[in-house]
């Protein structure tokens, strides 16, 4: 068994030294629920999986039919679950005769990679 060693600051040290300052404005409250609202879009793991499935495809865009027997699910749910996608502004889609096509939203992915690093205009 290994013992590491801990080191306690004296009582009296400044509270800020251990504090990092805040260096650009932190979300607004309507921008926190746009993210929270994509991340819990992305929350469940068959989401996950049908993103990944249309990102994958020839052409970057799926149709709904492809996507059932690879999650292992009926079509109205796979079509719930790209609702919710769509929603969350993460695919588009594009009705063609009976079936529907969904694609990435171009640029979707990578603002929300960078959407919480992002410095917010100042008002």
């Amino acid at each position: 068994m290994t013992t590491a060693a801990l080191t306690l600051e004296a009582p009296d040290a400044p509270a800020a030294s251990c504090c990092a300052p805040i260096v650009r404005d932190a979300a607004d409250p309507e921008t926190a629920r746009d993210l929270a609202r994509v991340f819990k879009a992305l929350g469940d793991p068959t989401r996950v999986q049908l993103l990944s499935i249309v990102a994958a495809h020839d052409g970057g865009e799926a149709c709904v039919c492809d996507l059932t027997e690879p999650v292992g699910l009926a079509q109205p749910t796979v079509s719930h679950h790209l609702k919710i996608l769509v929603d969350a502004g993460l695919l588009a889609r594009e009705q063609r005769g009976r079936w529907a096509y969904f694609s990435l939203v171009p640029g979707a992915l990578s603002q929300l990679a960078t959407s919480l690093t992002e410095t917010a205009p100042s008002s």
